[in-house]
């Protein structure tokens, strides 16, 4: 049953425990920005917000997007097309299959994206559902004693470590591209300027900074399989016309495999990160 938001006239059903709520709203509402205070409020609590059969168009999904924070200039004025059709997406769509892997957007980054709005436009038959977890409450229900020994630790980030996972035997260009993106440095614990906490992971995370890389990559897999459980995961089964926010900050993302030639296609607009990492502090040991 759904039931009012407890601080918002917006109605709820919260789709898992600890992650995603899809919420009731018409497009004239959603567009009026009067909701924007609790729809950000609700995005903080619950990592993943859907809207069902919205069908909004380009322009107002970069109109709502404004809405909620200031519009990431990328793609067609602020929008981009998400798809592995070549021809439709040319430059992007072998980098795009990064997104079957766990990730963080613009992990590699200094401000790492806020959040994202995505738009189903077209779907494949098979495949294409996308997941979410929920790396703050992972953070919070996690062992004290593995906080106290990870809470200090520095991670490097990088496109190259997502890419080798989409392509383990690239050209000479191909590494080069994807080498021109320097690294960055994050905590592995990222606060957020709300006060919570949340695990820094994904694809992009090559190794613990200044520790063994052997030991520092086994500890990396260790809290990705901790924060991907099943119990903080919330998998979307899109329709047509769904609109989807999470928020960067505190959810790790991912796409199901699915057909390149299905011409899936899904249109994201972006909220400019807002929340720059510290720079490298003084680790902790493994």
């Amino acid at each position: 049953m759904r039931s009012p938001s407890a601080e918002a006239k917006l109605e709820v059903l919260d789709l898992t425990p600890h992650i995603g709520s899809e919420v009731a709203i018409d497009v004239a509402a959603l567009m009026s920005g009067r909701h924007a205070a609790e729809i950000l409020d609700l995005l903080e609590r619950r990592g993943v917000l859907v809207f069902r059969g919205l069908h909004l168009d380009d322009a107002q999904q970069r109109a709502f997007t404004r809405t909620i924070g200031e519009l990431l200039p990328q793609g067609d004025d602020g929008l981009l097309r998400i798809t592995l059709d070549k021809a439709a997406n040319p430059a992007a769509a072998e980098y795009l299959k990064g997104s079957f892997h766990w990730h963080i957007d613009g992990a590699a980054d200094d401000a790492p994206t806020a959040a994202s709005v995505l738009n189903a436009k077209r779907l494949s038959a098979t495949g294409g559902q996308t997941e979410f977890c929920n790396s703050c409450v992972a953070w919070e229900e996690m062992p004290d004693s593995v906080k106290k020994s990870v809470g200090d630790l520095n991670v490097v980030h990088n496109v190259e470590t997502a890419q080798w996972l989409v392509n383990p035997t690239p050209s000479y260009e191909e590494l080069r591209r994807w080498r021109s993106h320097a690294p960055k440095v994050h905590p592995l614990v990222w606060t957020k300027k709300s006060g919570r906490k949340s695990l820094m992971l994904g694809c992009t995370a090559s190794h613990v900074d200044g520790a063994d890389t052997d030991e520092g990559r086994m500890l990396l897999r260790e809290l990705m399989e901790w924060a991907t459980q099943p119990r903080y995961v919330y998998r979307h089964h899109w329709e047509v016309g769904d609109l989807l926010i999470w928020d960067n900050t505190g959810v790790m993302h991912r796409v199901t495999p699915y057909d390149p030639e299905s011409g899936r296609l899904m249109t994201r607009t972006t909220i400019k990160g807002e929340e720059p990492q510290p720079p490298r502090r003084e680790s902790g040991r493994l």
